[in-house]
């Protein structure tokens, strides 16, 4: 099993120095780096195997709207009032870069083994064409939102390819719009296969809430992992188990943490989750992480969640 996670963390932001202070009254100040550095340590000290940079720039949509032309941001709201485009320059890299170099000095100074280090990785993480459209208002360009979102995913497939060359792991697609309904799943189809059909490492597809309707759709999907929460929505696990036998080898992400509750849970109580993951899909094809992005908790609660959760795969995996 591999532990992961499935995005953003607590941001926290130190007040800057004297120097950067100065640094930042010629543009060469980022405030960003110190959030970034304090996720990927916390991630570290807490034993995930394949972290993320954080997501500390903002919420996950306007991260890329507001980078992407035919897109902006309006109260808060992607408005897309012109053709979308390939953004002239890439999104994610830089950070993911740093959260790469970041690991790896956290790494070295922990006392582990060549074939656990060989597992660290750092995630490149996307938000979906389908949920981008779908949180947008579209102008009078768009009429159709099916043509939005696929236009949407062509100028995501860049950064993908992006991501991937900068060092990435794995790519993950965030599409926590699909089980609402309120999607066309043929064009999601359609859509996450533009932006995964050209990447070599692992592709991840995480979706929020009840998947009964649409987990028959994502095996299909070009992707090799299916993420989904499995703690704050317990009736997925009957879901997983009924196309336990038909995932055509697909690995399931399975969410043991509930990022609806502030309370930590026990290692007692993820282990009776991921115990019952195991007995579906077995250990081979698990990737263990919260249920969503852990942004809105305290710094101490986020930890003290990861903690376990590693504390609790450790009782499954044995030791290297």
């Amino acid at each position: 099993m591999i532990s992961t996670v499935v995005g953003s963390y607590p941001v926290i932001i130190k007040p800057p120095t004297m120097k950067n202070k100065l640094l930042n009254t010629i543009g060469l100040y980022d405030k960003c780096k110190i959030a970034i550095h304090h996720s990927v340590k916390s991630q570290v000290k807490a034993g995930i195997d394949i972290i993320s940079d954080g997501q500390v720039r903002g919420e996950m949509v306007e991260i890329f709207a507001k980078s992407i032309p035919g897109c902006k941001i309006e109260n808060n709201l992607c408005v897309i009032n012109s053709k979308i485009n390939i953004p002239c320059q890439n999104i994610g890299v830089g950070d993911l870069k740093l959260a790469i170099k970041y690991m790896r000095q956290e790494l070295d100074e922990l006392n582990i083994s060549f074939k656990e280090k060989k597992k660290k990785g750092v995630k490149g993480i996307i938000t979906g064409p389908s949920t981008i459209i779908q949180s947008s208002k579209l102008g009078p360009i768009y009429k159709n939102k099916e043509i939005a979102i696929i236009d949407m995913a062509n100028a995501l497939k860049n950064e993908a390819i992006a991501l991937e060359k900068a060092g990435a792991k794995l790519i993950q697609i965030d599409e926590p719009f699909l089980s609402t309904g309120l999607i066309n799943m043929d064009i999601a189809k359609e859509a996450i296969g533009i932006i995964s059909k050209e990447l070599t490492v692992p592709v991840a597809i995480h979706c929020c809430g009840d998947i009964k309707n649409i987990f028959g759709d994502l095996i299909d999907f070009n992707v090799d992992i299916i993420d989904c929460e499995f703690a704050g929505q317990i009736t997925n696990l009957a879901t997983l188990d009924s196309y336990s036998t038909n995932l055509k080898g697909k690995k399931i992400g399975l969410g043991v943490i509930d990022t609806k509750k502030s309370s930590v849970e026990s290692v007692e109580e993820i282990a009776k989750l991921i115990e019952k993951g195991l007995d579906i899909v077995g250990d081979n094809n698990l990737f263990i992480d919260p249920d969503c992005g852990m942004r809105l908790f305290s710094d101490e609660t986020a930890f003290c969640k990861l903690k376990n959760m590693v504390e609790a795969i450790n009782l499954f995996n044995p030791p290297s």
